[in-house]
C-alpha cells in the first residue's frame, strides 16, 4: 500500500510498490524542508504550475537523475528547453496510465508563470490539481487554488483517499474554505499544506484538524516535514 510523506510547503512524495513520484519539489530555500534535491529518487515528478515554490528543483533533479517531469503541457515544454531529458505534457481533464500508475489533471484556480533571473515573466500555461492512483489508492493533490464548486463533482465522482488541501490563504483557500472543500470532496483522510513557510500563510492547524473532524466525514491528519502516512 502506498506511503505519502511531507516533505514540508506543498511537497509530498507518494511511494508504492508500483512506483514513486514527487509533488511540487520545491526543497531548496524551503525553511521547512527536510530533504534535498540530491536526495530524491522517484520515477517521475508532477508539478502543477510554473511558481517558483511548486516548480521548485524540478529541472535539477530532472537533468542530474533524468527523471520524468510530467505538467501541464506549455509547463512540459517549459521544462524541455530548460534541459529536463524527458517530459510529459497533458491538459485539464486529461488522464494517463504510466509505469508507475494513474494520473489525471483536474483544475486549479490560481496561476502559472515563472520569473526568471533577468525579471521576465515566462507564462506556464493553466494551473492544476492532480488526481494520483498508486496502488489502488486515489491521492488528490489540489496544487494552489481557491475552493471551487468542481470540487464537490470530484467528490460525487471519486472514492478519494487522501485529500492534501492548501490552508495558508492570502495566495490559497485559507482553513474556512478548505474546510468546505473537504465537505465536498468526501476524502477518507484530509492533510493541510501550504502553511507556515514563512509569516504570511501561517495558520494553526489543529484547529483546522478539530474543524474539519466536526463538520465533515473525514478525518484529518497532520503531518510534519519527514512524517509519512501510510495507507
Amino acid at each position: 500500500m502506498p506511503e505519502i510523506t511531507f516533505h514540508g510547503h506543498s511537497c509530498f512524495v507518494i511511494s508504492g510498490n508500483e512506483g514513486s513520484v514527487i509533488i511540487a519539489p520545491f526543497l531548496t530555500g524551503n525553511s521547512m524542508a527536510d530533504i534535498k534535491p540530491e536526495d530524491v529518487s522517484v520515477d517521475a515528478i508532477l508539478v502543477t504550475h510554473g511558481h517558483g515554490d511548486h516548480l521548485g528543483d524540478t529541472l535539477e533533479i530532472a537533468k542530474k537523475t533524468g527523471t520524468l517531469v510530467v505538467a501541464p503541457f506549455e509547463l512540459a515544454i517549459y521544462c524541455e528547453l530548460k534541459g529536463a531529458p524527458k517530459v510529459h505534457g497533458m491538459h485539464i481533464g486529461g488522464s494517463h496510465n504510466f509505469d508507475f500508475g494513474w494520473v489525471k489533471l483536474v483544475p486549479a484556480n490560481h496561476g502559472s508563470a515563472f520569473i526568471e533571473d533577468d525579471g521576465s515573466i515566462v507564462y506556464t500555461g493553466n494551473p492544476c490539481g492532480y488526481l494520483v492512483k498508486i496502488d489502488g489508492k486515489l491521492i488528490y493533490h489540489a496544487g494552489d487554488t481557491g475552493l471551487f464548486g468542481d470540487m464537490k463533482l470530484w467528490g460525487d465522482l471519486y472514492n478519494i483517499d487522501v485529500a492534501l488541501l492548501p490552508i495558508g490563504d492570502n495566495y490559497v483557500m485559507g482553513p474556512e474554505d478548505a474546510v468546505v472543500a473537504a465537505g465536498f470532496l468526501k476524502s477518507k483522510i484530509v492533510v493541510p499544506m501550504h502553511y507556515d513557510t514563512f509569516d504570511l500563510i501561517k495558520q494553526d492547524a489543529e484547529k483546522f484538524k478539530k474543524v474539519v473532524e466536526e463538520k465533515t466525514s473525514s478525518s484529518c491528519r497532520i503531518l510534519k516535514p519527514g512524517e509519512s502516512l501510510n495507507l
